[in-house]
């Protein structure tokens, strides 16, 4: 079963994913986190983040793995947790004109896919349910107030160690929207056939509860 969680930055979809999958075991696959460690790996060999060619290179001779480690999972880019370092500002600034590079999102979505097709799966993304997971059982599309998102982002980074404003970070997700959904390549938009569910105001359990009974519906189906 593919279970596709689409939305925009800090709706709370890693977060429900997660907790969905665990639920009811299957794999997780954190497709953000993805496009994260390809801009991180980037910025550590001080490419321009629009410089495609040299990026898919390095993304040829640097794998990008997930690994469970003390019930956590981690991301790692060849041998390197870089878990932590992906959260940094600086990549959130920057992943959205990596993932707006074509080969790059045509090389992870391969990636994506394959994992899909091995297993039972819970993806979140920006376009699992439009582009890497079309024909998924399940579709939900996330979404959540800019207000609300940043305050989420700020509680994460205080979490993380990493100190933000909340005025940045509302900036911020403001424009990591308007990138997302104006990109040419594979663009944040709603699948036709997707449940939306708004979690503004709902904790975290209200959001799990409503997307396990739409998965429900439909395994009952």
């Amino acid at each position: 079963m593919q279970i596709a969680i689409d939305g925009p930055a800090s709706a709370g979809k890693s977060t429900i994913a997660k907790i969905i999958a665990q639920k009811l075991n299957y794999v997780y696959t954190d497709t953000g986190a993805m496009y994260r460690a390809v801009t991180l790996l980037a910025q550590q060999h001080q490419l321009a983040y629009d410089d495609e060619a040299q990026i898919v290179q390095l993304m040829s001779q640097t794998p990008i793995s997930f690994r469970v480690l003390a019930g956590q999972q981690h991301i790692f880019l060849g041998t390197q947790d870089v878990t932590t370092a992906i959260r940094l500002p600086a990549i959130s600034r920057n992943v959205s004109q990596v993932a707006a590079l074509k080969k790059v999102r045509e090389i992870l979505v391969q990636q994506q896919q394959k994992i899909a097709q091995d297993a039972n799966v819970v993806m979140d993304g920006r376009d699992i349910g439009t582009v890497v997971l079309p024909q998924a059982d399940v579709k939900i599309f996330l979404i959540a107030s800019v207000a609300e998102r940043a305050q989420r982002r700020y509680r994460e980074n205080l979490t993380r160690g990493i100190t933000t404003s909340l005025s940045a970070l509302q900036a911020e997700i403001k424009t990591r929207d308007y990138k997302d959904s104006h990109r040419t390549i594979s663009p944040l938009r709603k699948a036709s056939d997707a449940i939306e569910v708004d979690t503004t105001g709902l904790n975290i359990a209200q959001v799990v509860t409503k997307v396990m009974e739409i998965i429900q519906q439909k395994l009952n189906s």
